[in-house]
């Protein structure tokens, strides 16, 4: 008996970097010290999320209870890191190999768009010269980062959930669920197609939504691909990578370069 296609896809979305580009008095930061070289968003598609989210938490649990951590300073609940939620950035590397270690056993897949700032600097700039009234916002490049993301995962089954992780406190849902609409929007033109897929958006923290601590272990992973050109943590979760666009790698292709499980990301360019 063959089984079913699923109804439903769950996403969970979070980034890495940030869309910064200009500090407060207009000066760019691309290119100084502490700012990133790179803005990431990545999304992991995770076909039970109770399971996941139940093994990571026994993880937790069993690591909170070790003696090994007693006294550990992300460990404590006051300090609302590792007691709290899973951050690959803020776990000890003893968490991180038992975190990496959870995920490789569930059946999870990682997509994830890649900018490079510097690039994004000139557009911005380019566009400055041809429209004097232009002012660059952080959410527009994150919004067209979700576009291209979204653009061939939303028509693979009749309902798509996409959880976003908060970032400040506005609530963005509608503007993200716009992005999404784009996405389809840009599928449809592409194949001549018109999907009906029910599509929700909505954004949670890491502690509510315990997948979105899984994306986030994907994104430092590729994170310290790129900004520290270590790749060991990328080669380590690579069998669950889909595909990486690294939108402004264009020395071969105009549209840039994509990374597959049949073309591993192995260096970095510039």
């Amino acid at each position: 008996m063959t089984e079913a296609p699923p109804i439903q896809r769950h996403y969970f979305v979070d980034e890495a970097g940030d869309p910064v580009l200009f500090d407060a008095r207009g000066n760019a930061m691309p290119g100084q010290e502490g700012c990133s070289k790179h803005f990431m968003l990545g999304v992991l598609d995770v076909p039970d999320p109770v399971s996941l989210a139940a093994a990571l938490e026994a993880l937790r649990a069993q690591l909170l209870a070790d003696p090994y951590f007693h006294g550990v300073p992300s460990m404590q609940p006051e300090r609302r890191k590792t007691a709290w939620a899973f951050h690959a950035k803020d776990d000890l590397p003893e968490v991180r190999r038992e975190v990496f270690r959870v995920l490789m056993t569930h059946e999870v897949r990682f997509f994830a768009v890649v900018r490079d700032k510097a690039r994004v600097l000139d557009y911005v700039r380019q566009r400055n010269r041809n429209d004097v009234a232009y002012r660059y916002q952080p959410n527009e490049l994150y919004d067209s980062m979700v576009s291209r993301l979204f653009k061939d995962r939303l028509h693979l089954t009749p309902e798509v959930n996409v959880c976003f992780a908060e970032r400040g406190k506005s609530d963005r849902s509608a503007a993200l669920a716009s992005a999404l609409e784009t996405a389809r929007q840009r599928f449809n033109a592409k194949w001549q197609r018109s999907t009906q897929s029910v599509i929700r958006a909505r954004e949670s923290s890491p502690a509510r939504d315990v997948p979105l601590q899984a994306a986030d272990y994907f994104l430092w992973a590729l994170q310290r691909h790129y900004e520290r050109q270590e790749s060991r943590y990328l080669d380590l979760v690579w069998p669950k990578v889909g595909l990486i666009q690294a939108v402004d790698e264009t020395d071969v292709a105009p549209y840039g370069a994509y990374y597959t499980k049949k073309k591993p990301l192995t260096k970095v360019s510039g």
